[in-house]
C-alpha cells in the first residue's frame, strides 16, 4: 500500500487529539497514485447517456427542499446522522425512542445540521436485511413528528422504494439512497413522483457480503464511471436534483477509501453535488487504532479533506464539532476576504 506504511508510527497517547488529526490529514494528503485524471465519462457509444452527462458539466447547486433552499456551492453544508435502530455500529440503540429521535434532531439543528437523514435499517458490514414493516415502523414516526417542530430538509437513508413512498409522503424531500438506485428498480420512479431529490451512493455488494475482500483495477475511475451511469438513469426517470456520494467504506478496504478521499477533486467535476461521510468509520479506526467512540479528530481531519477537495455536504453523527471543523474549512478554501478583515 506504498505510503501507508506511515500508518505504523506510533503515537503517545498523552495529546492524542492532536495526533490523531496529523496522523489520519498526512495519510490522506498523501499525493495520489493516479496522477491522471480518472476517465470518468459515461459510455461514448450511447448518445442519450452522452448529452445527459455533458449537460451537467455547468453544475446545478441551488436546490429546493420542500420550503427551504440551499445554494449547496456556497459553503459546506451539514448533514446530521440520526439512526432509529438497535444496531447500528457508532450509534445504535441511543434513539430507537421516537420522542428521544425527535429530540436528538432538534439538538442537531440548533448545534448547526442542515438536514437531518433518519435511517431505519442498520447497513454496517456484514447486516442483514430489515423487513419493510420494521423499517416503517422506525420511521415514520420520527418524520411525522419531526415535520411539525421543524423545517430543516429530512432525509430517508433507505434502499427500499415503499419505506422511501411513505417518508416522503410523511415529510421528508430527499432519499438517501445506499445502492444508487440499484437494489430497487422502482426507487426512481416514487423519487420523482414526489418530486424529490436523490443521494446516489456507490456501493459495491451489499452490506452483508461488501467488505469480503473489494476489488477494483482503479476505485477512482470505477465509481466515478458508477456515479455518472447512475446519474443518467435517475434523470431519465425524471429526478431533477441528485447528489452524488462515493460511499466511503461500502465495499472498500482501507487503501480504496483513502484513494478516493485523495481524488474527490475529480468526482466534484461530474457535475452534481458531492457528499461525503467518513464520520467515524472504520479506516479511521484502521488508522488510528482506535475504537468508534474515540475517531472524533480522525474524522474531523478527513472532513477538512473533503471540503479542501471539493465536497458540499458532509454527513456526520457528531454535527456541533463537525460543523466548526467545516467551516474553518471553508475559509481555509475561499478565495474571497473573510468578513472579518474587510
Amino acid at each position: 500500500m506504498g505510503n501507508t506504511a506511515s500508518i505504523a508510527v506510533q503515537c503517545s497517547r498523552t495529546g492524542s487529539a492532536g495526533c490523531s488529526v496529523r496522523r489520519v490529514a498526512s495519510i490522506i494528503h498523501t499525493v495520489s497514485p493516479h496522477g491522471v485524471v480518472p476517465q470518468s465519462l459515461p459510455d461514448v457509444t450511447n448518445p442519450l447517456a452522452t448529452m445527459s452527462f455533458l449537460n451537467t458539466q455547468s453544475a446545478k447547486t441551488n436546490y429546493r427542499f420542500g420550503s427551504v433552499e440551499y445554494d449547496l456551492g456556497s459553503r459546506t453544508f451539514i448533514m446530521g446522522i440520526l439512526n432509529v435502530t438497535p444496531d447500528s455500529f457508532s450509534d445504535g440503540g441511543k434513539f430507537v425512542d421516537a420522542q428521544q429521535a425527535v429530540a436528538r434532531a432538534e439538538e442537531m439543528v440548533r448545534e448547526g445540521a442542515d438536514f437531518v437523514d433518519i435511517g431505519g435499517e442498520s447497513t454496517k458490514p456484514g447486516s442483514d436485511p430489515l423487513p419493510l414493516e420494521k423499517e416503517l415502523k422506525r420511521v415514520i414516526p420520527v418524520i411525522e413528528r419531526l415535520v411539525k417542530v421543524t423545517p430543516i430538509p429530512i432525509s430517508i437513508d433507505t434502499y427500499k422504494s415503499e419505506v422511501a413512498d411513505a417518508a416522503l409522503t410523511a415529510g421528508a424531500s430527499i432519499v438517501n439512497d445506499i445502492s444508487g438506485l440499484t437494489f430497487d428498480p422502482r426507487m426512481g420512479s416514487v423519487v420523482a413522483r414526489h418530486r424529490a431529490s436523490v443521494v446516489l451512493m456507490h456501493i459495491k455488494g451489499t452490506p452483508k457480503t461488501m467488505q469480503q475482500s473489494p476489488v477494483y483495477h482503479d476505485v477512482v475511475k470505477e465509481v466515478s464511471m458508477f456515479l455518472s451511469r447512475q446519474a443518467v438513469i435517475a434523470r431519465e426517470a425524471g429526478i431533477t436534483q441528485i447528489i452524488i456520494d462515493p460511499g466511503i467504506g461500502f465495499g472498500k478496504l482501507l487503501e480504496h477509501n483513502l484513494q478516493l478521499l485523495r481524488n474527490l477533486d475529480q468526482l466534484s467535476k461530474l457535475g452534481y453535488p458531492l457528499m461525503v461521510g467518513t464520520s467515524r468509520k472504520s479506516f479511521i479506526g484502521k488508522v488510528l487504532d482506535l475504537p468508534v467512540e474515540d475517531r472524533i479528530e480522525g474524522t474531523a481531519a478527513t472532513v477538512t479533506s473533503a471540503v479542501l477537495r471539493g465536497a458540499n455536504v458532509v454527513r456526520v453523527h457528531d454535527v456541533k464539532e463537525m460543523m466548526r471543523v467545516a467551516r474553518m474549512a471553508d475559509v481555509l478554501k475561499s478565495d474571497q476576504k473573510a468578513e472579518w478583515e474587510s
